[in-house]
């Protein structure tokens, strides 16, 4: 199956119709009809898992990330018991097909499966799979669909499986994840002029507002335009775009954090540097 195949796979949604329930009408004026919303039935939609807790004695409660619906959380009831179908299906980094349904916040999951065509994470590659997790955790809102960000991270998985520069790699990931969250714009225009940066002119990145001319009081890390025109297409070869794309996505991360700490994110910092 090609590596792209979890996000060829068809989509299957059913709604229940609404039902009207009319009360019964007296001798004065009729009540309001009440309004019976069933549940949402999905099926065949393409996710991964996140991260997973006990949940009561034998069931889990998964933290899922699907292309269509974004993040989740689920009830897999009876996915602890030794002999369930789901307990070696609901592991992290694996591509699956899944279904669910319900109407609460915390809806069941009634299938999972395994779509294979991707590689395991080994080693370093498997905590950076582990910091993209709590990136999504952390940022992304449930209940609200980024196909685009799911796209991004089922490639950055495959390149990280397949040992390309973890450098790289994450750089790319925080700013699509940044740009996708609605955190962070166009950072190729400068907010004062309207205009396309300069390659050459020192800038720093204002969180809520976007590129700037560096001033001399300025503490925020300095960038050249050439780093965030670089970053805009994806081109991470000039080893100063490299320094200092690194810095400004700490920069903007811990910014958008509001204090949180990043557990994987440090363990990658003492391990690798990055």
């Amino acid at each position: 199956m090609p590596l792209n195949s979890i996000t060829d796979v068809p989509l299957n949604v059913v709604v229940s119709k609404t039902s009207k329930v009319p009360a019964k009408k007296t001798s004065s004026t009729a009540r309001p009809v009440r309004v019976v919303t069933k549940d949402i039935r999905i099926f065949g939609q393409p996710g991964f898992v996140l991260h997973s807790y006990p949940y009561k004695e034998t069931s889990l409660i998964i933290d899922v990330f699907t292309r269509d619906y974004g993040r989740l959380a689920l009830v897999a009831k009876g996915a602890k018991r030794p002999h369930s179908q789901l307990r070696n299906i609901l592991q992290t980094f694996q591509p699956l097909t899944m279904a669910w349904s319900g109407k609460s916040d915390i809806k069941t999951l009634s299938a999972a499966e395994w779509v294979g065509g991707m590689l395991p994470l080994e080693k370093s590659a498997l905590l950076c799979g582990f910091y993209l997790n709590e990136l999504l955790v952390k940022f992304l809102v449930r209940d609200e669909p980024h196909p685009e960000l799911f796209d991004q991270y089922v490639s950055t998985l495959n390149q990280l499986a397949h040992n390309e520069p973890a450098l790289t790699v994450l750089r790319k990931f925080e700013h699509t994840l940044l740009q996708q969250s609605g955190l962070v714009g166009d950072l190729t225009r400068c907010t004062l002029t309207q205009m396309t940066v300069f390659p050459q002119e020192n800038y720093v990145v204002d969180p809520e507002r976007g590129a700037r001319p560096a001033r001399a009081a300025d503490t925020s890390p300095r960038v050249k335009g050439k780093t965030l025109l670089d970053m805009h297409t994806g081109d991470y070869q000039d080893p100063t775009t490299q320094s200092q794309s690194k810095m400004l996505m700490r920069f903007l991360l811990a910014h958008h954090l509001h204090g949180a700490s990043l557990n994987t994110r440090q363990m990658l910092i003492d391990l690798q540097n990055l």
